[in-house]
């Protein structure tokens, strides 16, 4: 488990500004800066060479399909990967990775040999390096800060990206006007270098581990199960998915916008993405106001609805200067919904699974990102620009509608943090790690009147149990003895069941302590911790762990 947060500082009054009273914070946060830059000037170079390669819509459309995709596929692996090991080492290899393909990518576009399937391949390549470094960094974030500053921190990820996102673009079509792409791509590659020097001084602090690393596979399949049994979290990967799917025709189709003018060309389509970035600077600017004045899922609804606007207007209009005007409310709602959904998710998840819980947002989101740039490049191509910008447009207005079923969650107030109080009990039997599976029962006694409120707080116990791991849960009830209750849920190792106490949040605990002031006997539950035995051989022929105490 992670103990490398700074400690909180309730005292302070909440600001914008508060992540930067952390100094790792801001140099990581800078270096950020500049990485982002390049990561902008690349985007534009590869989107505007695609249309120097090719006219096929789906193929240009394709570009921003490139970057999202791999995100999809690698980010539930790299989410598993953030929780197991160490981040920062996961950081520091994936910076390199995306170093040495955007200089590769800058060697081969100089030398002319750029064909549209070979950028398509570079750009997942960087694509798939982003997939890797984004849930470790967005995990981050309540490593750097506390956790009140944690929802500051993450609007201040968005106005630097946006920043660059105002200026970036604009360069970006400078830098391919007058040097050409292999230009921007060299850009890219250099802008790395800040952001690995940087993360190379930052020493997070991590406390000693008392289990082996959980495996790979079984780790991915925690994140999946914890996110499953978790309904906030799945309604803010729904609205995120759809999002991601409508809104991202915008973005896809804003090179074929561009051309589409007489004066088009890579200066405009800059020019046009700087406007974006101005809206998104707005948006995180104004993002704490505006979450103080409405509830989470309004400001769903206003982002859906300002992308909704901006998509109509785009598609419906030829003037280039209505078409600028539309992209900074559609900058703007982009950033209060995917920082809100971001903000959610980090404060609805314990930290031993946050970053599998931002992997799986992030693979739904541009999972969407990735389909939807498909789905209308093949549109715009079939049908023309124009009836694919409004079709997206009116889907975004089905997904504000949508939040009257599933309706964004507030924040959570639930203390995430873990308890700490769980004791491995000393054996009577040699056990191994790996020793298993486990069957655990704990033995109640409630009286008559209690029933009612005991299964109201075993609903909830089933739930955490289950989300932490446990397997086969189930109550019983003595017929013989009907204030006589047994809980009883089975683990596949004795590790994992080492594991699946020291995920215990505060929150959960206070289950457990309503749970025990029900309990009637003397003394509190007891708990019997046994291994199943398939095959009886004269050796087998052991006590097993006698009752014990819960911890």
């Amino acid at each position: 488990m992670r103990q490398n947060r700074p400690p909180s500082r309730s005292s302070r009054p909440a600001s914008a500004l508060a992540p930067f009273r952390y100094p790792d914070f801001r140099l990581l946060w800078g270096a950020t800066l500049m990485s982002n830059f390049g990561g902008l000037v690349q985007a534009v170079g590869a989107a505007w060479l695609m249309t120097q390669l090719t006219d096929s819509a789906t193929l240009i459309a394709l570009v921003q399909a490139s970057n999202t995709l791999p995100v999809m596929l690698l980010a539930i692996a790299s989410g598993a990967l953030a929780d197991i090991f160490d981040r920062k080492t996961l950081l520091m290899l994936a910076l390199i990775f995306m170093t040495v393909v955007s200089a590769a990518l800058a060697l081969v576009a100089w030398s002319g040999g750029l064909t549209p399937w070979l950028l398509l391949g570079f750009t997942f390549m960087l694509g798939a390096g982003q997939a890797v470094y984004n849930p470790p960094w967005q995990a981050s974030m309540g490593d750097l800060v506390a956790r009140e500053d944690l929802p500051a921190a993450v609007s201040l990820n968005s106005v630097g990206f946006n920043l660059m996102r105002s200026v970036g673009p604009a360069a970006g079509g400078l830098i391919v006007a007058g040097f050409g792409a292999a230009a921007a791509f060299a850009v890219n590659a250099v802008s790395y270098l800040p952001l690995l020097g940087a993360m190379s001084r930052w020493r997070p602090k991590l406390a000693p581990r008392v289990t082996t690393p959980e495996p790979f596979v079984a780790a991915m399949g925690a994140g999946l199960r914890y996110v499953a049994l978790s309904p906030n979290l799945m309604r803010v990967i729904l609205r995120g998915a759809l999002f991601g799917f409508a809104a991202i025709a915008v973005l896809a189709l804003l090179p074929l916008v561009a051309t589409s003018h007489p004066e088009g060309g890579s200066l405009l389509f800059g020019g046009l993405l700087g406007c974006y970035g101005i809206g998104a600077i707005i948006g995180a600017m104004l993002n704490g106001r505006i979450r103080a004045r409405l509830e989470n899922e309004h400001v769903v609804r206003l982002a859906f609805a300002g992308f909704a606007a901006a998509a109509l207007l785009l598609g419906l209009t030829q003037s280039v200067w209505l078409h600028a005007l539309a992209l900074v409310p559609a900058g703007a709602s982009w950033v209060l919904a995917l920082s809100l959904f971001n903000v959610t998710v980090q404060l609805s998840t314990p930290r031993w699974v946050v970053a599998r819980a931002l992997a799986l947002y992030q693979t739904a989101t541009f999972g969407g990102m990735a389909a939807g740039s498909w789905a209308w490049g093949a549109l715009a191509g079939a049908e023309g620009v124009d009836r694919a910008l409004t079709t997206a447009g009116l889907l975004l207005l089905v997904g504000a509608a949508l939040g009257f079923w599933l309706r964004a969650p507030e924040f959570g107030t639930a203390d995430l943090d873990p308890v700490n109080r769980f004791r491995e009990p000393s054996l009577r039997l040699d056990l191994r790690g790996r020793s298993g599976p486990i069957m655990v029962m704990v033995d109640y006694r409630i009286e008559q009147e209690d029933v009612a409120e005991f299964l109201r707080l075993m609903r909830l116990r089933r739930n955490i149990r289950r989300r932490d791991g446990a397997r086969n849960w189930a109550l019983l009830r003595d017929l013989e003895h009907p204030d006589q209750w047994s809980e009883t849920y089975h683990i596949a190792t004795w590790d994992e069941y080492v594991r699946h106490n020291l995920r215990r949040t505060k929150s959960d605990a206070e289950v457990t302590v309503a749970l025990r002031a029900l309990h009637k006997g003397e003394g509190d539950p007891l708990v019997h911790r046994m291994i199943e035995r398939h095959n009886v051989t004269p050796e087998d022929d052991l006590p097993l762990i006698g009752k014990m105490e819960i911890p």
